[in-house]
């Protein structure tokens, strides 16, 4: 049997048609989306299937579909003979994609976790209207380099994905700034599309409000260690996945942390789970021996070379 992680991607991955062969060809994916529509009471599988894309793309909507559509390709995955040869010894997912790995590996049930991811997402979103925020990628740039930037424009550092590529996050107009301090330095930064400034010091009212509803939901220990987007290790107890998860609202994602500890424990091939091949092209970039295989689509799980 091959030891694998399985890891899930984040926000910025969706589409409109997502799931959508996956939802005819697949039993067990079916039943994850209709699952989804009932617990919150409107079809999210119509609008991954048919958008619109504005809609589909804001985060109370966005964050539930890609975590829904994780869970069903793994669950298409898993009846599949494939999945009996391969042992997870590890899981992690991007930010949103934590989530998808905690249910993964039986922390939450499926409708307990589309719960908060929806829950989450909104606390977001009100923390995005009442500070007015975005997010930038810094490409090229020395992560001391990026820090001194941040430093000077009053920006946090949200996501450091792999060598090169660093997320950082502010108010609008100091991000503004920061993109022209990178520029200046001749780097290069992009302005993303997401609408707040997350994973920063202005999301920490949304991980108040998330630490209140983690205490009504029930939380598992995991099956398969789940490596933490806030420590890049393992998380041992109840208590700590529920603190990790509040921090991790407003703390930066150690993604390529995270990934390098997962090598480091003898992990050589990783399944990205769900929508999009983010994640496989950051792990190129951490490590070009890594291994990752996308599963999303039917074709992805017959075709799966393991």
């Amino acid at each position: 049997m091959k030891n694998v992680a399985y890891i899930f991607p984040g926000q910025g991955s969706q589409y409109v048609g997502m799931g959508k062969e996956l939802y005819k060809n697949s039993p067990q994916a079916q039943s994850i989306f209709d699952k989804a529509d009932k617990v919150l009471g409107f079809s999210l599988t119509k609008l991954c299937f048919d958008g619109p894309q504005k809609e589909l793309r804001a985060t109370i909507n966005c964050q539930p579909a890609i975590f829904t559509l994780s869970i069903a390709s793994l669950e298409a995955f898993k009846s599949n003979p494939k999945s009996k040869n391969l042992k997870p010894k590890f899981m992690a997912g991007l930010s949103l994609g934590e989530y998808s790995a905690l249910v993964a590996s039986g922390v939450f049930s499926f409708e307990d976790g589309l719960k908060i991811v929806r829950q989450r997402a909104e606390y977001m979103e009100e923390d995005a209207k009442s500070t007015p925020g975005k997010m930038a990628a810094v490409l090229g740039m020395d992560i001391e380099k990026v820090k001194a930037v941040c430093k000077d424009c009053q920006t946090y550092v949200a996501n450091l994905n792999c060598p090169g590529q660093v997320v950082v996050s502010g108010k609008s107009a100091d991000i503004d700034k920061t993109v022209e301090a990178v520029k200046s330095q001749g780097s290069k930064a992009v302005v993303l599309e997401v609408s707040g400034a997350f994973h920063s010091y202005y999301m920490n009212p949304a991980g108040n409000k998330l630490s209140a509803l983690l205490d009504k939901v029930k939380i598992n220990l995991p099956q398969v260690p789940v490596v933490s987007n806030v420590t890049a290790k393992p998380e041992a107890t109840v208590d700590e996945i529920k603190a990790n998860l509040v921090r991790q609202v407003s703390s930066s994602v150690l993604w390529e942390e995270s990934a390098r500890y997962m090598a480091a424990q003898g992990i050589r091939e990783f399944l990205e789970i769900g929508p999009g091949q983010v994640l496989k092209g950051m792990l190129r970039r951490i490590d070009a021996d890594l291994k990752v295989y996308n599963l999303e689509k039917p074709q992805d799980i017959e075709n799966l070379p393991l």
